[in-house]
């Protein structure tokens, strides 16, 4: 009797109680972040390598922005960074002793698939930067938005009718841009998992309606699917594949594929060349970047918060060996 009299108290007071009103998180005037070096291995400092990557460097980074999370691509030139969260958010930072300095920049995009106020429509996963321009590629909303990097006002969309067959959260994950104007684009998932998922390439601007699609796969390191890809200096591609065990355990596989052929129904197969698990610093790695530095290939790799304080941010820095 004690706990219905509760119970019944409980719910006097919610019917009565005044409406809270939701209050939005304080976007402070001036954005920051900061850099807390990590290792590559916190329990063996001295730990340089991981496959054919070398450890340069890495930090976990915080922001007094509330915004500042959820990276899921990235584009690293001339010690910048321009990222994209899965909010439809662009942030932009200086690396750490870079040369080029300025200030932290925090902004949503301010065209898109549908209303901001709702999550998925602004999920961007994908993101290519050429020629002042950017693409962006929204994963639920089978959308590909192309952007001049000045404004960021909308130029042109698409709505592939092959992409909208992709699940709903499987969609575009990944994009690259092709020597010559074409696109790769890769899908997370399938709706009938088997050992590929789907890949189009685009004969020209994914963002309109009249580029020819061609429809390929794309064969994922066994139990992992595709989060980012990044063109080599070399015309090969490296690609970020991320493994998440039953038990909730995270990590990555970097593999690199050859571009020789790309015709209907081939399928992209790639070699391993590093695998990041635990005891590695490892989150949920997301965006890839590569950019070249005194002769060598340099691999970039972000991981995605989700915005919970139970992750980090994670910026590595690792030069691909010869």
């Amino acid at each position: 009797m004690r706990l219905l009299a509760a119970l019944l108290m409980l719910l006097l007071l919610a019917t009565f109680a005044p409406l809270r009103i939701y209050m939005p998180p304080h976007i402070p005037a001036v954005p920051q972040i900061a850099f807390d070096p990590v290792a590559l291995q916190p329990n063996q400092l001295n730990q340089r390598s991981v496959g054919q990557l070398i450890y340069l460097g890495g930090w976990s980074i915080r922001s007094n922005d509330p915004r500042f999370g959820g990276i899921s691509a990235m584009h690293v030139a001339d010690g910048h960074v321009r990222a994209m969260t899965d909010t439809g958010v662009s942030i932009e930072f200086a690396l750490p002793g870079a040369a080029r300095t300025g200030p932290v920049a925090i902004s949503p995009l301010a065209q898109g698939p549908g209303k901001t106020s709702t999550r998925r429509n602004r999920d961007a996963e994908a993101m290519v930067i050429a020629n002042g321009v950017m693409w962006i590629a929204f994963e639920q909303r089978h959308e590909i938005w192309r952007y001049p990097l000045d404004n960021r006002q909308g130029q042109a969309r698409s709505a592939p009718p092959t992409m909208a067959e992709w699940e709903t959260n499987r969609g575009a994950e990944a994009m690259v841009r092709l020597p010559g104007g074409r696109f790769l684009v890769f899908a997370e998932g399938d709706e009938v998992y088997d050992d590929t998922t789907p890949l189009l390439l685009f004969d020209g601007d994914p963002a309109s309606s009249a580029t020819k699609v061609t429809a390929l796969r794309y064969r994922a390191p066994r139990g992992h699917r595709i989060t980012d890809a990044a063109l080599l200096p070399d015309g090969r591609i490296l690609l970020l594949n991320r493994r998440i065990s039953w038990r909730g355990a995270l990590s990555a596989k970097l593999t690199i594929g050859t571009l020789a052929k790309l015709q209907a129904g081939t399928v992209l197969e790639s070699e391993e060349i590093a695998v990041l698990a635990p005891p590695l610093t490892i989150d949920n790695m997301e965006a890839l970047s590569v950019t070249r530095e005194n002769g060598r290939d340099l691999v970039w790799i972000a991981s995605d918060d989700n915005f919970s304080p139970l992750q980090r941010t994670l910026l590595m820095k690792f030069a691909l060996a010869d």
